[in-house]
């Protein structure tokens, strides 16, 4: 189906990004201890990828890409996600988080040498910049950024990018919902700000939390993507907030000249009516803008309905 017009004030974004978070994959294809099927559910999430969006500017994975930095593990998420991508001729993003091992991750993933040394990058996507940042720390389950890769971090924004700045980190620098969150949160975050402020950053993404938020910092907008393994059940007292193997779900992150739009998309299973059926829009398509006006916004009478 070709690209329809555009029927509002929007033109149609100029990217789209799928913004992924938190497999957690395990070697051998284990379940996750705590029930959840990670792989099963992971392609589940890629299956949707391939209907939602054909031809996305990049895949991005916001850290716990394994749950215990193990290089079997990697190995299997790089071969799940690897052919999708390939599929849809986009990059893969890979961002560590707490729950990797930087040397595993970087040899598994990157075909890189196995240290310790941050894993970041920067891609230009047709203007776009997209930059990856480490907030995890060796050994630990807090979030942190060093001087050094805050000054590289500067370094790389000295220079603004033709459509802006997204930045991809684990650790959302945001307060959590979840009470002892805030034990891993992300440290120096005033430092992060200060290196953010007066650049063209439009957006934060990130994880960790297992469950969809949104925030700014700094004054940029901050969105958390859930994770593809578990999730929070927020439902339930802030006190006693557990994991579910439900709900879990991705982000479509589209990208406007005056603005970003960050859609959470569940992967379920579940009736789904065909009211706008491609019919449908390829008779709004054909429509004048008046013509739709009448069509799809004017009310029936009271009478009518």
């Amino acid at each position: 189906m070709p690209e329809l017009p555009a029927f509002g004030r929007h033109d149609p974004a100029s990217h789209t990004l799928v913004h992924l978070s938190d497999p957690h994959f395990l070697a051998g294809g284990a379940r996750h201890p705590g029930g959840a099927d990670t792989e099963s559910n992971f392609q589940r999430t890629l299956e949707a990828v391939r209907r939602v969006h054909p031809q996305p500017a990049a895949i991005v994975l916001t850290g716990d890409l394994t749950d215990l930095g193990e290089p079997d593990a990697y190995a299997r998420l790089r071969r799940a996600v690897e052919p999708v991508a390939d599929q849809l001729g986009c990059p893969v993003v890979w961002v560590a988080g707490n729950h990797d091992e930087r040397p595993a991750l970087r040899a598994g993933l990157l075909d890189a040498a196995a240290t310790e040394q941050p894993v970041t990058g920067v891609w230009d996507l047709d203007g776009l910049r997209l930059v990856a940042v480490d907030t995890s720390v060796p050994g630990w389950h807090h979030g942190d950024l060093d001087a050094a890769q805050l000054e590289w971090l500067g370094g790389v924004l000295s220079e603004p990018a033709p459509h802006g700045t997204l930045l991809a980190m684990h650790h959302p620098p945001l307060p959590a919902h979840v009470p002892l969150f805030d034990i891993l949160e992300l440290r120096h975050q005033d430092e992060l700000a200060a290196v953010l402020r007066g650049t063209d950053v439009r957006g934060i993404l990130a994880g960790h939390l297992h469950y969809s938020s949104a925030g700014t910092f700094a004054g940029i907008p901050v969105s958390v993507a859930s994770s593809t393994c578990y999730t929070m059940n927020v439902a339930r007292p802030a006190v006693d907030v557990n994991g579910m193997d439900a709900a879990q779900s991705f982000q479509l992150v589209h990208v406007y000249p005056d603005t970003i739009t960050h859609t959470v998309v569940p992967v379920v299973d579940a009736p789904t009516s065909d009211f706008f059926s491609e019919q449908w829009l390829r008779e709004m398509a054909a429509l004048e803008p008046d013509e739709r006006l009448e069509v799809f916004s004017r009310k029936p009478p009271r009478a009518e309905r």
